[in-house]
């Protein structure tokens, strides 16, 4: 049996033959195998219903990572190993997550509890208990109050006793060296992934599949194949310098919050409310530049971080400014035959701050998102300064008007009056069901004022 036509879930191994449909889901394979434990909710990845745990091989060890089975292609999938609830109890006791959530009766009518108990028991083992463990997981009846209680008691298990609780089979090693599935090509090198797109034109770059993944889930056509960059290690070095930032365009954004700690506000500030935390497990920087979405909250950060976009195709590798990257509604100077490879930035000096306004505070898509960096001298007087804005125009923007007109002055009441009178004329933002032009364009001058009165 070729390798990539294995993948390990709950400790065996399962075939995948050229019969099975590598661009179908996780969560609809375990359905066809009666693996009913994982349960459908939205198809999105906004309820969590579906949540499973990927093991990842780090080392001589082995971690665990919370993902949307419902977004997961089967191609991607191949030569990995997955934990499903049905894995965490024995003939003999249930997992203390399970056990918790009986006796703090955190489940109601149980459709939502079995991806509430996996994403639990990811952060019980990786010891990341805590609300953002859980906001990628929505309960509809029986109300927050017991789960919480129910992770409160978990929490307080020592660290040191928890892996008595891990399924035996999660220390085991796989050993699996993943290929290519028919239409669904796995390449290990950037050169590789570009020889792949010469060879198929209609072939499509996928990553995390957090986007991609939503149209194969509800059985859109999308494209005849993919290439899958996920495993090309290039894509997934970040490197710090002392004075500049290199992010590889396959870093996932759980990842940008691991290792970014405190350094950069502007990208830092937003993480949290990016996305569910199954998502963010997924999704990557790169993947949120290749949307290239108005809405996309990573970009107008990229915008006020004078960030340098790499990009590689058969004619070599070539950087383009984020601030020339988005062109029009969905189109960039990217060609169809390259994928973004990296972005680079320099640290600024000043203060940076990102704002997110969204109904849904951790999983939702941004009515406005805003990224400000302001430097000023020790007198006040303003000497740089980046006002970019996603979810107002057909692309993320600056406001070039308005930091024109600020530098060399100082944020007095009359300076910053004028400059959301300036920021209402560079903008004219849509009305859709998230919200009104009106309230956008509100929020547009009301962001920079808050900005400026928090300093």
């Amino acid at each position: 049996m070729d390798a990539y036509s294995t993948f390990c879930l709950n400790g065996t191994t399962h075939p995948f033959s050229d019969r099975d449909d590598p661009r179908e889901s996780l969560l609809r394979w375990l359905k066809r195998h009666r693996l009913t434990g994982t349960k459908e909710g939205c198809g999105d990845g906004d309820c969590g219903a579906c949540t499973v745990a990927e093991v990842l091989r780090e080392g001589d060890s082995n971690r665990l990572r919370a993902v949307n089975s419902c977004l997961l292609p089967m191609g991607q999938v191949l030569g990995r190993s997955f934990v499903t609830v049905e894995a965490l109890a024995t003939k003999d006791e249930v997992h203390p997550v399970q056990r918790a959530m009986v006796r703090c009766a955190g489940s109601q009518c149980g459709y939502c509890t079995p991806g509430f108990v996996m994403s639990l028991f990811v952060g019980f083992h990786e010891d990341t208990l805590g609300d953002h463990c859980i906001d990628g997981n929505l309960c509809r009846c029986t109300g927050y109050t017991t789960i919480r209680q129910a992770m409160a008691e978990v929490a307080a298990v020592p660290t040191s006793e928890r892996p008595r609780a891990l399924p035996r089979f999660i220390d085991q090693d796989p050993g699996f060296t993943p290929r290519s599935a028919p239409t669904f090509l796995t390449p290990a090198t950037v050169a590789e992934a570009i020889a792949n797109k010469t060879a198929h034109p209609d072939y499509v770059w996928i990553t995390g599949a957090t986007d991609t993944g939503v149209a194969l889930s509800r059985g859109q056509p999308v494209a005849p194949g993919f290439i899958a960059l996920d495993r090309i290690d290039e894509l997934q070095q970040v490197h710090r310098r002392e004075s500049s930032w290199r992010i590889g365009a396959g870093v996932t954004l759980s990842q940008l919050e691991d290792q970014l700690g405190d350094d950069l506000p502007i990208i830092t500030e937003v993480l949290p409310w990016f996305a569910a935390r199954q998502v963010k497990n997924r999704a990557t920087l790169g993947g949120n530049i290749g949307s290239a979405s108005p809405i996309g909250d990573l970009l107008p950060c990229l915008l006020a971080l004078d960030a340098v976009i790499e990009l590689a195709g058969p004619n070599g590798r070539r950087p383009v400014a984020a601030a020339d990257y988005f062109l029009d509604y969905r189109r960039t100077a990217r060609h169809n035959d390259e994928l973004v490879t990296a972005v680079t930035f320099d640290v600024s000096p000043g203060r940076q701050a990102f704002y997110k306004v969204a109904k849904r505070q951790t999983d939702d898509i941004s009515i406005v998102a805003a990224a400000f960096l302001v430097d000023t001298d020790s007198t006040g007087v303003i000497r740089f300064v980046r006002l970019a804005y996603g979810g107002v125009a057909a692309i993320p923007k600056r406001a070039r008007d308005t930091e024109a007109f600020l530098l060399g002055r100082t944020l007095d009441p009359g300076t910053v009056d004028e400059a959301v009178s300036k920021l209402a004329s560079e903008f004219a933002p849509l009305s859709d069901h998230r919200a009104s032009k009106e309230y956008r364009m509100a929020l547009i001058g009301n962001l920079f004022r808050q900005f400026v009165e928090a300093a």
